[in-house]
């Protein structure tokens, strides 16, 4: 059996070397890369399955690197790494073409847990015949560029918020979790005032998902949150 193929970029060398080698005694395949300028080339040349992109890199960011992959392929999860915790970096994160972000200092466990859900989000998370940014959710069709939710002939705009919120919900669909790493990821912290907007967030995507006996977004009191589809 082939192993995964990850593609690494970090011009930390001593934390390069440390995650690298974590990640092969995981079993992946790892190829490091630590000049932003190179990255295309070496993208190109192994093909792999996963991009990490740290975000501060020479010559080239993470967040323009990514768009250069997302140009010749739609598909391949790329995780963003990063030290910078404004919002408008996770934002445009995900707006250049990222499925994921992972704030430093970050455990080799998580991750480890992020690359496996990009993965399992890769392979099944789309019905047969779905593009890239379409994934089923019950009755719903789910675009997460177009951010709108389909049932029927009925359309709904999300909010970039709840584009993510659900999109986040959904990766990690039937296993808890928790309500701080939704705060931190989607917030930039878990302040009193972030989370009361949490609890409205919550409370939308469970009205605009009512209609679908099959769906349910279930609060496990304090911890989080696990995402059900029957």
């Amino acid at each position: 059996m082939s192993k995964t193929k990850i593609l690494y970029v970090e011009d930390e060398t001593f934390l390069g070397k440390i995650v690298k080698e974590s990640l092969e005694s995981r079993g992946f395949e790892v190829v490091m890369e630590s000049d932003g300028a190179e990255v295309l080339q070496t993208f190109k040349r192994i093909n792999p399955q996963v991009c990490v992109l740290d975000v501060m890199l020479p010559n080239k960011d993470g967040f323009t690197i990514a768009g250069e992959i997302r140009a010749i392929d739609e598909k391949v999860p790329i995780i963003f790494l990063t030290a910078k915790t404004q919002t408008d970096d996770l934002v445009k994160g995900f707006s250049t073409g990222g499925n994921d972000y992972i704030r430093k200092p970050f455990s080799m466990e998580e991750l480890i847990v992020r690359i496996d859900n990009a993965l399992r989000y890769r392979h099944n998370g789309k019905p047969a015949g779905a593009t890239q940014d379409e994934v089923k959710m019950g009755k719903f069709q789910f675009h997460l560029t177009r951010q709108t939710l389909i049932v029927g002939k009925e359309e709904r705009k999300l909010s970039f918020r709840e584009s993510e919120l659900l999109k986040l919900l959904y990766e990690n669909r039937d296993k808890i979790i928790d309500r701080k790493d939704i705060l931190t990821l989607l917030w930039g912290n878990d302040s009193f005032f972030n989370s009361r907007n949490l609890d409205v967030y919550i409370a939308k995507l469970r009205g605009y998902l009512r209609d679908d006996e099959s769906l349910e977004i279930i609060t496990i009191k304090g911890v989080g949150y696990r995402f059900i589809i029957a």
